[in-house]
């Protein structure tokens, strides 16, 4: 199976080719997978170098003139690094566009904490009005993409290569029941759901997949508290833990509830390893998440 990072190259490429209003800026990181696209268009594809601050500006620029740009990198220097730029000359400006990353928490944990970017989505948060996408598949990735790219607002699509094994329908903004129960709600965002289902096997909970998360969907969520015996709500998110909570207890306000945020943990692991024992060191395995769900829920 091909990679997010892989489905984005193959479709922008595509959508590059349908669409002249599209524009692709990159800074270094995967250049050399869009070298034929740069050679189909080189007026909108541009290459800035190691210079993430003016990934952004350049992609502004090109979103005043009505072009819809994607700009990518590593997501540490894609929301991170430049991030005044991604308040002020599309936030300030009022300009949409996309900023698809690739390196999500600790994909690359070779490439030590400078390439890690657990924080990103909960940057994000403190901007308004951005749509964020945490696909779980390439298949998830697509689908998303080609959404994103049709409007003109500010959006943000979070690729990984960790990945469940099956895609799911995408596309249109809420959380997908997946499984029912009557004792506890638990949230699976992206890549997440193949551990959280292996989790929970035999809990009585229901397990909700959510692929857009800003906006949160609060009715979703009310729906799904509302068939339960208790509002016994976990956050399962493949970036910072408690990023989704104040979401979620804004969510149920008027009704008495408990939320629990579960992801990747504040404290900086020294130690590079492999991704899978980055997900055990934040307790996002099966075996991690199965005690912190069934401690919570007291199942």
């Amino acid at each position: 199976m091909d990679t997010m990072r892989d489905r984005f190259i193959a479709t922008t490429t595509r959508l590059l080719d349908e669409d002249p209003r599209l524009a692709l800026v990159l800074a270094e990181i995967s250049r050399d997978g869009f070298d034929p696209a740069q050679r189909a268009h080189p007026d909108r594809v541009v290459n800035v170098g190691i210079r993430e601050q003016l990934l952004i500006g350049a992609g502004a620029g090109m979103a005043l003139t009505g072009m819809r740009p994607v700009m990518h990198t590593f997501a540490s220097f894609l929301v991170e690094r430049p991030f005044e730029q991604v308040k002020l000359d599309l936030g300030h400006q009022g300009v949409g566009g996309v900023l698809v990353s690739a390196g999500a928490s600790y994909d690359w944990p070779a490439g030590g904490f400078t390439h890690m970017a657990p924080g990103d989505v909960a940057l994000l948060d403190t901007l308004d009005g951005w749509t964020v996408h945490v696909p779980g598949h390439p298949d998830e990735a697509e689908a998303l993409l080609r959404l994103a790219v049709t409007g003109d607002e500010r959006v943000y699509v979070r690729l990984s290569v960790q990945s469940n094994r099956a895609g799911r329908p995408v596309g249109g903004g809420g959380f997908a029941t997946v499984r029912e129960g009557r004792g506890g709600i638990v949230i699976a965002v992206g890549p997440m759901l193949d551990d959280v289902l292996a989790a929970t096997e035999g809990l009585d909970v229901t397990v909700l997949y959510a692929t857009t998360v800003r906006p949160f969907d609060a009715a979703g969520l009310r729906r799904a508290v509302g068939a339960t015996e208790g509002a016994d709500v976990v956050l399962v998110e493949p970036y910072l833990a408690g990023t989704s909570t104040a979401a979620a207890n804004d969510a149920l306000a008027a009704l008495p509830h408990r939320v629990l945020g579960l992801g990747v943990g504040r404290a900086e692991l020294r130690r590079y390893g492999q991704m899978e024992e980055h997900l055990a060191a934040h307790g996002l395995d099966p075996r991690g998440l199965r005690e912190r769900i069934s401690g919570f829920l007291g199942r």
